[in-house]
């Protein structure tokens, strides 16, 4: 029960998806039909699929390609559950899609990014694209082929003309935010040597955190996803040869050995965060902590330094973990999770602002080398910007 909790979207997502269909024309769904036969398939069988909109302009030879989030299942019965959703079957998934944040066409929205070729990876195999099982079970008719999905897409899109890139981004929200960490140097191994090549993980730094009973039910969950989907073969090698792979689905430990710049666009407050790593349900038996993980103004004094401390232990793990040689940070002191997907906090008049830098100007400024970008928030509640997404999360 504890795990599918874990594993379930914040309804941050459905907010999201509604304001991704308002900047746009609709973008179809392209399903990867020759992906069947190397098995690179959803978790029902079922071939994977991607929105694509074509680059224009002096955009024509860079690529953007962002991972969809939407949790993990961590176990046969949770994947089951999700199997016949749009979480785990392209038929179930919507057939258009209006890009927006760092997908948007808009260029005064988006200015750096908006005429770029721009593609949504559907996230329909629960493993943040790492799982490879060859067998499958007769009964469930489960498929755990992640990592096969992933590397399915990608030869399309190098196909497509990816090959020739200029410039190219990795990112995700979520659990896409954890597969761009944990794809980075893999992604820029198929570019040509000549390319700019970086990382961009929204809301995707889940970090090896001590829960408020003192243990960590996170570290057991994501290895319940590790060991069910076969994950370990495909996470980081740079990572799994010096500790136990089950460790290294925690960014902390492979963005240490990553070859290929990473910005991190993340709340020290993540609401997932607080809400299933810090004070899970199986450890707040009493729900005392249930109006708290709604809404930070309803924790009591002690719950509100529990979390100041939880933002302690987040960015202690951000500063081990990332060099500070080609990293790129955005942390703010918002109660949200994902927060680059909307054009309301990517870049407008009302987005959130971290030493007066906007999200999407801070991401283009570090992508192109305009600046260095360091961006720390102050605790909460400090942050005045915070206001328009404070109620989305």
């Amino acid at each position: 029960m504890a795990g599918s909790r874990l594993g379930q979207w914040p309804c941050l997502v459905v907010c999201i998806l509604i304001l991704l269909k308002a900047e746009g024309a609709s973008i179809p769904i392209t399903i990867v039909e020759t992906a069947v036969s190397s098995g690179a398939v959803c978790l029902d069988g079922s071939p994977p699929g991607y929105h694509f909109e074509k680059g224009s302009g002096s955009g024509i030879d860079n690529w953007l390609v962002h991972m969809e989030g939407g949790g993990w299942c961590e176990s046969v019965e949770s994947c089951v559950s999700r199997r016949d959703t749009f979480r785990g079957s392209s038929s179930k998934m919507e057939k258009t899609m209006g890009f927006s944040g760092i997908l948007g066409s808009k260029q005064a929205a988006n200015p750096d990014f908006y005429n770029w070729n721009r593609i949504k990876v559907r996230y329909c195999d629960g493993s943040s694209f790492t799982g490879d099982v060859e067998a499958v079970d007769p009964e469930t008719k489960l498929y755990f082929r992640g990592e096969r999905v992933w590397q399915a897409v990608i030869d399309e899109l190098l196909a497509k003309g990816m090959k020739n890139a200029r410039n190219a981004i990795l990112s995700g929200c979520s659990a896409g935010g954890l597969a761009a960490i944990l794809h980075c140097d893999r992604f820029q191994s198929l570019l040509p040597a000549t390319a700019r090549v970086k990382c961009v993980s929204d809301a995707g730094y889940f970090i090896h955190g001590t829960d408020i009973s003192g243990g960590s039910r996170i570290e057991s969950f994501f290895g319940q996803v590790v060991k069910t989907h076969g994950s370990a073969k495909n996470l980081p090698a740079s990572c799994t040869s010096k500790m136990n792979p089950e460790l290294c689905f925690f960014p902390q430990y492979v963005a240490q050995t990553m070859r290929t710049p990473l910005f991190i666009i993340n709340s020290a407050y993540d609401s997932w965060q607080i809400k299933n790593i810090l004070a899970p349900t199986a450890v707040d038996s009493k729900k005392e902590w249930k109006d708290c993980k709604l809404d930070l103004k309803k924790c009591s004094a002690s719950q509100l330094q529990t979390v100041q401390d939880y933002r302690t232990q987040f960015l202690k793990a951000v500063n081990t973990g990332l060099s500070s040689s080609t990293r790129g940070l955005w942390i703010d002191s918002c109660y949200a999770h994902c927060q680059s997907g909307s054009v309301s906090t990517w870049l407008n008049d009302k987005s959130p602002e971290v030493g007066d830098t906007k999200m999407g100007k801070a991401v283009g400024d570090w992508f192109y080398d305009r600046s260095a970008v360091e961006k720390i928030d102050c605790p909460y509640p400090c942050n005045p910007t915070c206001v328009s997404v404070d109620s989305e999360s």
